[in-house]
């Protein structure tokens, strides 16, 4: 499968920043891109206290406009992540990424469940105060392949990588809108380490310049193999990378280097459970045993 990150400039204008985007979309479309991936915010990245004014529910207006390209196309996009309206939390969003099947139907969403709250002097972000989190681990089929949904900052967190991949992922989708003063140190190692240690490729569509906000995204959208290979890396401009998603040489690497059968739950005392805490997020028959495997 042939996939593309998408790398923008989003800003205060949402129509702006759609039309940027869709763009893209088709030129990625063009050169052959079967599966396309947007950056974080795709729709709107100014002043965080007009989101809820500019968010709309999924689906609707801003999700329909890609989907329009994924059913003429007869491509699978992932809609950024978007700012998501909902009834059930008032006046804040979801930074939700949505994939969209060749048919332009919503085939997931996914939540974003770490939200950026950091305060480092030059990297300060309050996202909770407009976005609710989600509290979903989220894989879904993609032809024949299964793929994990992620959102940026969720990349620091190796458990919804690990989860995804006892869950069947092969391949984890990741809209970011990463900051220039982390992302040089911290963009391309949790990229590379969140592939390799889970044996699975890794599409990071990233946004790149100066946003509506006044901040400065990293970008370097990336695209890397599951034995941390960077296969495309995007220079620092609006544009898009591509490269192939081959199920065959991610089935050898497994069977020749079993890392995931390799487990221990037993002695790592870890037990990752659905929110209900009822019943185990990971099936048993994919959790270490005594031996080493699932």
């Amino acid at each position: 499968m042939r996939v593309a990150a998408i790398q923008l400039t989003s800003g205060a204008d949402r129509e702006a920043n759609l039309e940027r985007a869709l763009e893209q979309v088709e030129r990625a479309v063009t050169a052959g891109a079967e599966l396309i991936v947007l950056p974080e915010y795709v729709d709107y990245l100014g002043p965080a206290e007009r989101a809820w004014e500019l968010a709309a529910p999924i689906p609707g207006p801003t999700v329909d406009a890609f989907a329009v390209v994924a059913r003429q196309a007869g491509v699978w996009i992932v809609a950024g992540s978007v700012w998501e309206r909902a009834p059930e939390i008032g006046r804040r969003c979801y930074n939700t990424s949505v994939l969209l099947d060749p048919a332009g139907a919503v085939a997931a969403r996914y939540r974003k469940v770490h939200v950026f709250d950091v305060h480092l002097g030059e990297v300060d972000g309050h996202e909770s105060e407009f976005v609710a989190a989600g509290d979903e681990v989220v894989v879904a089929p993609v032809d024949g392949l299964t793929m994990g949904l992620s959102v940026c900052y969720d990349l620091r967190f190796p458990e919804v990588y690990r989860a995804q991949a006892l869950l069947g992922a092969q391949a984890f989708l990741v809209p970011s809108s990463f900051r220039l003063e982390t992302g040089r140190d911290h963009w391309e190692v949790l990229i590379r380490a969140r592939a390799l240690e889970n044996q699975c490729y890794l599409v990071a569509a990233d946004q790149v310049g100066i946003d509506g906000r006044g901040i400065a995204c990293y970008g370097r959208s990336m695209i890397a193999d599951p034995w941390g290979t960077v296969l495309a890396c995007a220079p620092d401009e609006i544009g898009f990378v591509m490269a192939d998603i081959d199920p065959r040489r991610l089935g050898r690497l497994r069977a020749g280097f079993p890392a995931l059968a390799s487990r221990r739950d037993d002695v790592y005392g870890i037990t990752l459970r659905e929110r209900d805490g009822d019943r185990p997020l990971v099936p048993s028959e994919h959790r270490g045993g005594p031996r080493g495997q699932g």
